[in-house]
């Protein structure tokens, strides 16, 4: 493919999407109460040692994270001091092994409703090969033999373990991931990305997440902005957050990320670090106050939220996005229902679900008090085993499958006049 290809050369559907920028080979443990309170006692946990923000240097001190996310129904995503600690953790359970990465993730979701992408990763193995969705097109830098497991722990309401000194009940469901990813911390982009984001109509990019170094971030956000450069007048590019390994990464990504994207996405929990508190998400005067906070901190052209029980788009294309924020929390609430194992028909049967009294309610407090905001409400489910690995991602696929499957495709919107003419330095 060449530059100013575009207008002249067919492309297939695959390459309409393009959704970078790591993927990763998971280990999902199923939960078991029983055996992680066994864990506990060996390793000698106790209440007092539950600890959500201890560096993770040992099979004890992962424990100790993940107990305290239960304890507080809280998700989160960790760095561990090498590959070997997760793999040693994971044989205490019993697992399966998935993709994951909000590229491939979204993938799969799409995949639901016969949308194909192109995908962007890093490395690629052989389960990455065999579990890709099919019709996709996979863009890469290196092969593996095996890439290094993301740990995913996800936990119902409810759950409680039993330690020597006390019981950890989680208050709601989430999902722990705990990982240490080389290809993904040096996140080297395949030298086909720009051609691909020329033909694309909507590129997504996350996964930055893991890298470190300072050095690095700020090569890989330049090369960004010279890729971005590369996309067509009417295409949209959507950033979506993700939990940082090291806490300045998010800063210095958000200040590059607001300025070339279209849409820059993210879950309640990414909100609130930003914001740096609370939000009550049924407070329509909260939430209204949440989003004047993080457009200070993050001044996107459009900023889109989803969470638990409603997703929005606030700024610019807003009102543009209904249906996309629609088409996210179908595919994340079927995937909470039926996880993996979702279908068409599934999909369909979440569609024609009425959404929750207090989350419709919410939504039309909000837009009465601002017009530059879309909200769509979210469902109450209860189900015995939810799937909460994987909604943020599920969201994100059902969003972007949305505006592919317009009638329009998505809206013009040109490229933002400082992107197209020079890249922004990060310091270093």
């Amino acid at each position: 493919m060449h530059h100013g290809s575009t207008a002249t050369v067919a492309r297939t559907e695959a390459e309409r999407i393009v959704l970078g920028l790591g993927g990763t080979v998971d280990v999902e443990v199923v939960w078991d109460a029983q055996a992680l309170g066994a864990a506990a006692r060996e390793l000698g946990v106790g209440v007092g040692d539950l600890d959500a923000h201890r560096e993770i240097v040992d099979e004890r001190s992962l424990l100790a994270v993940l107990l305290a996310l239960v304890a507080a129904g809280r998700g989160g995503e960790r760095f561990a001091a090498s590959s070997d600690l997760v793999r040693a953790f994971a044989t205490r359970f019993t697992s399966v092994v998935t993709l994951g990465g909000t590229n491939i993730r979204a993938a799969l979701a799409m995949a639901v409703l016969d949308v194909p992408a192109t995908i962007h990763m890093v490395d690629v193995d052989a389960t990455v090969r065999r579990l890709v969705p099919p019709g996709s097109v996979l863009l890469h830098t290196g092969v593996s033999e095996a890439l290094d497991p993301h740990l995913i722990v996800q936990f119902p309401a409810g759950a409680r373990v039993e330690l020597t000194d006390g019981v950890v009940v989680a208050p709601h469901a989430n999902r722990f991931i705990v990982t240490n990813d080389p290809p993904n911390r040096l996140l080297t982009l395949a030298p086909g990305l720009a051609d691909a984001v020329e033909r694309a109509d909507v590129v997504m990019l996350s996964t930055l997440n893991a890298i470190q170094e300072r050095e690095i971030l700020a090569e890989r956000l330049v090369e960004l902005e010279r890729v971005v450069t590369h996309r067509r007048a009417d295409a949209l590019v959507l950033w979506e957050e993700a939990a940082y390994h090291v806490p300045h990464v998010r800063d210095e990504v958000s200040a590059v990320l607001a300025a070339i994207a279209d849409v820059y996405s993210m879950n309640e929990d990414e909100l609130e670090a930003f914001v740096g508190r609370g939000v009550d998400l049924l407070d329509a005067d909260d939430v209204s106050a949440a989003l004047d906070e993080l457009a200070a901190v993050v001044p996107a052209r459009t900023l889109v939220v989803h969470a638990s029980c409603w997703a929005l788009a606030v700024g610019e294309r807003a009102h543009e996005l209904r249906a996309a924020l629609r088409g996210g929390i179908t595919m994340a609430s079927t995937r909470y229902v039926h996880g993996d194992a979702m279908t068409r028909a599934d999909h369909d049967a979440t569609a024609a679900l009425v959404p929750r009294a207090d989350a419709v309610e919410l939504a039309r407090a909000l837009e009465r008090r601002r017009s530059d905001v879309a909200v769509e409400a979210g469902h109450r489910f209860d189900v015995d085993h939810p799937t909460t690995i994987g909604l943020g991602d599920s969201f994100i696929g059902g969003f972007v499958a949305a505006l592919a499957l317009a009638p329009a495709g998505p809206a013009a919107h040109p490229v933002a006049p400082d992107v197209a003419a020079h890249g922004r330095q990060v310091d270093a």
